[in-house]
């Protein structure tokens, strides 16, 4: 009988509610890989609001052991001194934390697991020189995403993205040498990593839990939506280009059209926004509400990196979908087949306009789609093509590190 492989699960993030993208990916790979493997979960939580028992109901099915590990709020501005002193990026040394430290090397002694499963460039820092087999999951390139909100931002915010973007770049490459395995969400995101080997990274593509996201028929309050955490920068600028630049063309020509922003947390910003055409919702028990109450999804996204999880979603809700060249190249659809594609606001109006008068078209766009992400996006497939890897990764003798933090 096959032994399981014991992997030690490291994120930065208690991985539920499943409203952030790092979340949702945790917690299906952990739900998939707990098929067949023994799951050790670690972790952080900078969180002081975060709901540990709910969460630890619903990870503890899928684990072995659970564990969550607060970094204490009056220790953040240290974190912070430390990494800018040592030269780190700052978001690495917000989660780097010298007690927790010492509470990850206990769990791995005390476990001994045969692999560690990293998430994110956050954690890298914990057990980049532990000796055993190591998996670093990028998931998305932080360096380009700050690039990107440093080329939009004004004086003087730009001068302190631009300080952590080029602290990210020398990271992201730093410790690609650490790791015995990488993966990363999409091949364009891969091609952005700042290693010469970025070729052997290998991209894990999201999927879609297709029988939670299912068409659902409901009463269509709004004529578009979009979603996501709406304290996420590159969230919040789609929903301003949205609602300030693309729905003025819109309302033009169909002044009655409403609009729907998702998610938890919304910027200050997107709620000085509402009025009687836009409608701001703040958290919701079930996402999927939003989704079934419109005609039509959109993306609009102008920065940020990775694999759209709400686009995915939407398409298999089986609702048209819109989005701009950004989110749309890593889905490797075709475009204006499985999804429509514009970039400039007057584009993406036409594309909305477009919808709004062909029901026909609509309803061919969004099976179209929906078909789609049922072939290409699934999380078993995804996690079973990760598992494969870890299992080639050769297996080493246990081993410790020492006591001090590695910062």
């Amino acid at each position: 009988m096959k032994t399981k492989l014991k992997i030690f699960v490291l994120l930065s993030r208690i991985p539920w509610p499943l409203e952030k993208g790092d979340k949702l990916r945790a917690f299906h790979q952990i739900k998939s890989l707990s098929v067949s493997s023994e799951i050790i979960l670690c972790a952080l939580n900078s969180d002081s609001k975060a709901d540990k028992q709910s969460a630890f109901r619903a990870l503890q099915p899928y684990c072995k052991s659970v564990t969550f590990i607060d970094l204490p709020r009056h220790a953040l501005f240290f974190n912070l001194l430390r990494a800018f002193l040592n030269g780190k990026p700052l978001q690495t040394g917000y989660f780097f934390n010298a007690k927790a430290f010492r509470q990850v090397n206990s769990l791995i002694l005390k476990h001994k697991p045969d692999l560690i499963y990293a998430q994110l460039l956050r954690v890298a820092e914990y057990v980049r020189s532990y000796p055993l087999p190591k998996t670093l999951d990028y998931q998305d390139v932080f360096s380009m995403g700050m690039k990107r909100r440093m080329e939009l931002a004004s004086w003087p915010f730009n001068l302190f993205y631009r300080f952590e973007y080029k602290r990210l770049l020398r990271y992201e490459a730093e410790v690609f040498d650490d790791f015995n395995l990488k993966t990363i969400i999409s091949y364009p995101d891969r091609d952005l990593i700042p290693h010469p080997d970025r070729d052997q990274i290998m991209v894990v593509p999201n999927g879609v839990d297709h029988q939670f996201f299912r068409p659902i028929d409901a009463e269509k309050k709004y004529d578009l939506v979009f979603t996501g955490n709406m304290a996420y920068p590159p969230n919040v600028n789609a929903a301003l280009f949205l609602c300030r630049e693309v729905m003025p063309l819109v309302w033009k020509i169909y002044p009655e059209t409403k609009v729907l922003l998702a998610g938890a947390t919304p910027d200050r910003q997107l709620l000085r926004l509402q009025d009687k055409r836009i409608t701001v919702s703040g958290w919701m028990d079930d996402i999927r509400d939003s989704y079934a109450s419109a005609r039509i999804f959109i993306a609009p996204m102008k920065i940020g990196t990775g694999l759209q999880n709400k686009l995915l979603e939407a398409m298999s809700m089986k609702l048209p979908c819109i989005t701009t060249p950004l989110a749309f190249e890593p889905l490797k659809a075709q475009k204006d087949v499985d999804v429509l594609v514009g970039e400039t606001a007057s584009e993406l109006a036409e594309l909305i306009q477009h919808l709004l008068r062909s029901n026909a078209f609509a309803t061919q766009v969004a099976n179209h789609g929906y078909d789609f992400v049922i072939q290409n996006y699934n999380w078993d497939a995804s996690t079973g093509k990760l598992l494969s890897a870890m299992e080639k990764l050769p297996r080493e003798k246990h081993g410790t590190t020492n006591d001090q933090p590695l910062g």
